[in-house]
């Protein structure tokens, strides 16, 4: 039998962000930042202690030229993608729901699917080697160096494959939630041979853990890049 835990049922998305606020002009406007379509026309920033009282983990979304959105947790289930990979850290694949039914999937702040994005999809992410952020780039014994599959649409672009070799940029500041918090920007730099693309994503990292505080990651080798900013942690 298949586990997971539930944690936001879809319907209650906007609810639970309407919830967040006594006035009902921001209600209304805060149902609008559920939707991952990025209707509006500027980026959602919530006060802290609005994040804080909300029970979900929530994440900042930005695609490239589009306004930030704010997005909470809806599923936290056992991971699927990555299947090959062996002997790696227990991870969970986290699912985060917008009201308009797109949908985020990452593992350790990798973006490994999407769902009902307008500017296309990844449909899978797979490697038989563990993927650096899981093991924990913050260590001086993780692999720098990384191969996996991409399957993407629209198109049919499938078994794609992308190496990638990590590089620590610096020790950084990042505001988080509007307060300063120390990370470790490490660089990604991506290469697709058969299509002779190249890109590079960027993670900032918890010194401590190794977690994805924030990045900035390309959905897939010819679609926007993403940027994710984690205000809430999942506690399992």
């Amino acid at each position: 039998m298949r586990v997971y835990k539930k944690l936001l049922p879809f319907f209650a998305i906007s609810a639970i962000i309407a919830g967040l606020s006594g006035c009902s002009q921001r209600i209304n406007a805060l149902n609008e930042t559920a939707k991952l379509a990025f209707l509006g026309s500027e980026d959602v920033v919530l006060p802290p202690e609005q994040i804080s009282a909300n029970p979900y983990a929530s994440i900042y979304v930005k695609i490239e030229d589009t306004p930030q959105a704010f997005v909470v947790l809806a599923f936290a289930e056992p991971k699927t993608s990555l299947s090959a990979v062996k002997k790696v850290p227990e991870a969970l694949e986290l699912k985060w729901l917008s009201a308009d039914k797109g949908m985020l999937v990452t593992v350790n702040g990798r973006l490994v699917k999407t769902h009902n994005l307008l500017t296309g999809n990844l449909s899978a992410v797979e490697s038989d080697d563990p993927d650096p952020l899981l093991l924990g780039l913050h260590l001086s014994n993780t692999p720098k160096f990384w191969t996996r599959t991409l399957d993407w649409q629209p198109g049919y672009h499938y078994g794609y494959k992308a190496k990638s070799e990590f590089k620590l940029i610096a020790e950084e500041n990042i505001l988080i939630n509007g307060f300063p918090t120390q990370a470790l920007h490490f660089s990604e730099y991506v290469s697709v041979d058969t299509l002779n693309i190249q890109y590079q994503n960027d993670f900032w990292l918890d010194p401590q853990n190794g977690n994805v505080l924030k990045s900035r990651q390309k959905i897939a080798p010819n679609l926007p890049f993403i940027d994710i900013t984690l205000l809430k942690p999942f506690a399992a």
